[in-house]
């Protein structure tokens, strides 16, 4: 379980997140919604340790948890980035297995195994050998989810993970993150697509700016 606790963020004195408070049971998928500007990946940057939060407590299992540090936060939060953070000089394949070889210490055939299997999910069959200036932006997109997703991550994290994507595969992307909420994954879900939240969503978290509230 996911626990945060009156978490405050501000910029250059402008308030953005005032006493933010939600939990999410292990499992569960929370959607964070919401008009831009009001904060929504401000506050998932704070819970994945991007940005440092002014204030609040993050608990993970009952036990305190600061995002900033690396060493607590191995295999903890994976995250989805809207704009890709693909390596440009490594194939779709090799962006999906770097970080499982490295990291979890994967066998590469078991690595590449999976990676394909990620890809034939998301539409990707065939594109593995690509580089990511060959691809669209709904492909870096979807290159970027399989990529969080082969590090098997306790939480995942996505910001807009559909914001690229016709509704087809909208769809798909939507099966994905319903078919790891079987699997026991914890997962966070950004993104200003309402019925994209509402069809996968145990709970929503509705953000709105803070010079708008009265």
């Amino acid at each position: 379980m996911l626990k945060v606790t009156n978490l405050k963020k501000s910029f250059d004195g402008r308030q953005i997140l005032d006493d933010v408070n939600f939990t999410v049971e292990d499992g569960n998928i929370l959607t964070i919604v919401g008009p831009s500007g009001a904060g929504k990946t401000t506050l998932l940057r704070c819970i994945t340790g991007l940005e440092a939060a002014d204030s609040g407590t993050f608990t993970i299992d009952g036990k305190e948890f600061n995002p900033q540090d690396l060493t607590s936060a191995d295999n903890v939060m994976g995250v989805v980035f809207q704009d890709f953070n693909l390596f440009p000089h490594l194939s779709v394949l090799e962006n999906l297995t770097l970080a499982p070889t490295l990291v979890l210490k994967q066998e590469r055939k078991v690595a590449e195994t999976k990676a394909r299997e990620l890809l034939k999910q998301l539409g990707l069959k065939g594109k593995e050998q690509l580089y990511p200036y060959q691809l669209s932006g709904g492909q870096k997109q979807r290159v970027a989810i399989a990529r969080a997703l082969a590090m098997q991550p306790k939480i995942l994290c996505y910001d807009e993970p559909t914001s690229a994507l016709d509704p087809n595969l909208r769809d798909e992307v939507a099966n994905l993150i319903l078919s790891l909420k079987a699997q026991g994954v914890t997962q966070l879900v950004v993104t200003h697509d309402m019925e994209f939240a509402k069809k996968i969503a145990d709970s929503m978290l509705k953000v709105q700016a803070l010079d708008q509230q009265n």
